[in-house]
C-alpha cells in the first residue's frame, strides 16, 4: 500500500512517524510545498531571537528519513487531489497515485485587509523564509510595531526586542492572549511585558499602514498614528484548503473529519491545522500530534476515535512561564473561579471547577503542580475536597 502525505509539517511528520512505527514495509510518500525538511515553528521564533543557529531548527537530520523509510519530495506543490482516480497532480503535471492519502497541508498567516499592507516592511511569520526576510529587513529599520497580541505577537515581539529593536504590540481586543487568559492574568502579563521594554497598545483597530512605498506608520480606528520602520502582522491562521474545496471533499471553516479523522472521501485522512471535528477547529500542538497518530492507526484498519483534544498553551514572554489548559473563560453558570495572585512577582493561578471537577486552568510565572493539574483537568478529576486549598503555595500536588 501507497500512503501519500500531503504537507510535512508536525502533522505529517508524526503521521509518517506513527505509521513507520505500525508498519515497516507500507510506502510512505510525503510531498513538501517548502524546500526545508520538517521544523517545528516555536524553533522560528528562537532563530528570530538569536538563540539558535539555522542548522538547530530543523528537528531531524536527513540520515532519520532515510533510516525511517520515508521518502520526502520538497518544494512540490499540489495543483489538485483527483479522489474518483486516487491521484495528485503537482504543479508540474506530474501525477502521482496513491491507495491512502492524508491531507495536512496545515495553515497560512491571516492579512487583515487593510489599507497598505503591501508595502515594504509588512511581514508575517510562518516559514523559514519569512524569517530570513525580517530579519534582513531588521538590518536597516529598527522600530517595529507588532500587530497581535496573542501567542504568536507576543513571542515575536520577545524575540525581535532581544535583537535590539524598539519594539511595540497593538491588540484589538482590551486584553492580551483572549483565548489562553482572563482579564486578570493579562493584566499581569502586560505590566511583565512592558518592564522589558514593549510597549503594549490594547483596544487598538488598525485601519493603514501609511507611507509612500516604505511603512512609516500605523494609523488606527479614531485617527491616531503610531510610528514604526517596519510591521510584523500575527493576526491568526487560515486553513490551506483550497485543493479540498476544489476536489469536491467536504470543508466548512476547515476540512471536514470524522471520529476516524476520516473525510468524506474514504481513502482520504486529514490532520492538523487544516481539519474540522465536531465543528472545532485547534490550531494547537497537543491536538496535531493526537490527530496524526489517531489517522495512522486508522489508516491502516486499526480503529481509534478521535475524541477532541483539550486545549492546551505554554509559552514564556519576557522570561515568565505561561501555561493555560482547558476551559479558562467559563460563561456564568454552575461553574467556580478560584484564583490567587502575587502581582509583584508576575505570579497567577487560577483554576475552574464545574459541579467539583476540575475543567481548566492558568498558571502564570510558576510551574510548581502544573503537570498535576494538567493530568487532573484530561481525566477529568473531581477535586471538590481541595478546591478552596489547592491555589496555596504548600499544597501537596501529589494528592490529586
Amino acid at each position: 500500500m501507497r500512503v501519500v502525505i500531503i504537507g510535512n509539517g508536525i502533522s505529517g511528520i508524526i503521521f509518517s512517524k506513527t505509521l513507520r512505527e505500525l508498519d515497516k514495509k507500507i510506502q510512505i510518500d510525503v510531498f513538501a510545498k517548502e524546500k526545508y525538511h520538517y521544523y517545528p515553528r516555536p524553533n522560528l521564533i528562537e532563530f528570530l531571537a538569536g538563540k539558535i543557529p539555522y542548522e538547530r531548527i530543523f528537528a531531524f537530520s536527513e540520515d532519520w528519513y532515510r533510516e525511517k523509510n520515508i521518502n520526502i519530495q520538497l518544494n512540490k506543490t499540489i495543483k489538485k487531489i483527483l479522489p474518483a482516480l486516487q491521484e495528485i497532480e503537482l504543479h508540474n503535471g506530474q501525477m502521482e497515485k496513491y491507495d491512502k492519502l492524508l491531507f495536512a497541508s496545515g495553515s497560512h498567516s491571516f492579512i487583515p485587509p487593510f489599507k497598505g499592507v503591501d508595502k515594504w516592511g509588512v511581514f508575517s511569520l510562518r516559514t523559514i523564509d519569512d524569517a530570513f526576510k525580517i530579519l534582513e529587513y531588521l538590518e536597516s529599520h529598527r522600530k517595529v510595531i507588532v500587530i497581535g497580541g496573542g501567542v504568536l505577537g507576543l513571542e515575536i515581539a520577545r524575540a525581535l526586542k532581544s535583537r535590539g529593536a524598539e519594539v511595540e504590540v497593538v491588540e484589538f481586543f482590551d486584553y492580551l492572549l483572549g483565548r489562553q487568559l482572563d482579564f486578570q492574568g493579562a493584566s499581569i502579563l502586560k505590566d511583565q511585558i512592558e518592564k522589558m521594554g514593549i510597549k503594549v497598545h490594547l483596544g487598538m483597530a488598525t485601519e493603514e499602514v501609511f507611507g509612500n512605498n516604505e511603512v512609516k506608520g500605523l494609523r488606527f480606528k479614531g485617527g491616531e498614528e503610531l510610528e514604526a520602520d517596519m510591521t510584523v502582522i500575527a493576526a491568526g491562521v487560515r486553513p490551506n484548503i483550497n485543493i479540498a474545496k476544489e476536489a469536491g471533499l467536504e470543508t466548512e471553516r476547515g476540512l471536514v473529519v470524522n471520529d476516524y479523522l476520516q473525510t468524506s472521501e474514504s481513502t482520504i485522512y486529514g490532520a492538523g491545522d487544516v481539519v474540522q471535528h465536531k465543528s472545532r477547529m485547534y490550531g494547537i500542538i497537543p491536538a496535531c500530534f493526537e490527530q496524526a497518530r489517531t489517522a495512522a492507526y486508522n489508516i491502516l484498519g486499526q480503529k481509534k476515535n478521535y475524541e477532541g483534544t483539550i486545549p492546551s498553551n505554554t509559552l514564556k514572554v519576557a522570561g515568565l512561564s505561561v501555561t493555560s489548559i482547558g476551559l479558562v473563560n467559563p460563561e456564568e453558570g454552575k461553574r467556580e473561579e478560584f484564583r490567587k495572585e502575587i502581582r509583584q512577582e508576575g505570579i497567577y493561578k487560577k483554576i475552574v471547577v464545574q459541579e467539583g471537577t476540575i475543567i481548566g486552568a492558568i498558571w502564570m510565572g510558576t510551574k510548581k503542580g502544573i503537570d498535576h493539574i494538567n493530568r487532573a483537568i484530561s481525566q477529568r478529576k473531581n477535586i471538590e475536597r481541595w478546591k478552596d486549598s489547592i491555589l496555596e503555595d504548600d499544597f501537596d500536588f501529589s494528592l490529586l
